[in-house]
């Protein structure tokens, strides 16, 4: 599993974004389109805003990217907490998309449950093929373990069978849409983004502690392709020099 550990968020920042348009341009000599499910939180702005500027935008072909979400607040798309406005406001609004290649958690009229069942309909017509699902899944991870909207102790920890569900989340008093373990695992790579310093107990109890995914959802996530994290010398601070 690659580690990256770098100074500080804005050299890490650099890495991922260099990584990732290495990425996205050697999967593109093999294919005709890259698949992207974008992660939500305060760490992936700085990413998207650096992906968007003069130093990167012109790197990456994206009128072949096609972009999906982990997971989505279920309020409606103008409100600032929504994950798909921050993406739009930092980086989907500033580079040369395919509007029709966004595909965006429906959060306005319709319940959480038709909306969880419309976008694995979404991602059923792309991953047909038994393959791998998403070329690229960007994760954040709290500092209480939890990716995605699996928080610890929530039932969809344990899905094994929908691609991706709804929740009541009772601390944050709304409705969460996200995508399952399963799909996420299915993936040819997944890189998750974690920065400061308290994020560093979670950190250290999901890379190095016992396998505890009711504790530390992040660790469900197993893909079959490849795992990479990226961390700032904050985060890693607790891991192992072996590590």
């Amino acid at each position: 599993m690659p580690l990256y550990v770098e100074p500080n968020t804005d050299v890490l920042m650099h890495t991922v974004a260099n990584w990732m348009v290495n990425l996205i341009g050697e999967t593109l000599k093999k294919q005709g389109r890259f698949t992207l499910a974008l992660s939500g939180g305060n760490t992936p702005k700085s990413l998207h805003q650096l992906l968007a500027s003069a130093a990167f935008r012109d790197k990456i072909d994206w009128g072949k990217i096609h972009f999906f979400f982990g997971d989505e607040r279920f309020v409606p798309f103008n409100d600032v907490r929504n994950n798909a406005k921050m993406a739009f406001d930092t980086l989907l609004n500033l580079v040369p998309v395919v509007p029709e290649q966004i595909h965006i958690m429906q959060t306005e009229n319709i319940t959480p449950e038709a909306s969880a069942e419309a976008y694995e309909n979404i991602l059923h017509q792309y991953f047909n093929d038994g393959g791998f699902s998403f070329d690229l899944v960007l994760l954040g991870m709290g500092d209480d373990g939890h990716t995605l909207s699996l928080f610890p102790g929530t039932s969809v920890i344990d899905e094994t069978k929908k691609w991706v569900t709804h929740l009541w989340l009772a601390a944050q008093d709304m409705y969460r849409i996200t995508l399952t373990a399963p799909i996420v695992n299915q993936s040819a790579h997944v890189a998750f983004l974690t920065t400061g310093a308290n994020k560093a107990q979670a950190l250290k109890a999901v890379l190095e502690g016992p396998k505890q995914v009711h504790h530390f959802p992040a660790q469900i996530i197993q893909p079959k392709g490849k795992l990479h994290w990226f961390t700032d010398v904050a985060a890693a601070a607790l891991l192992t020099p072996s590590l």
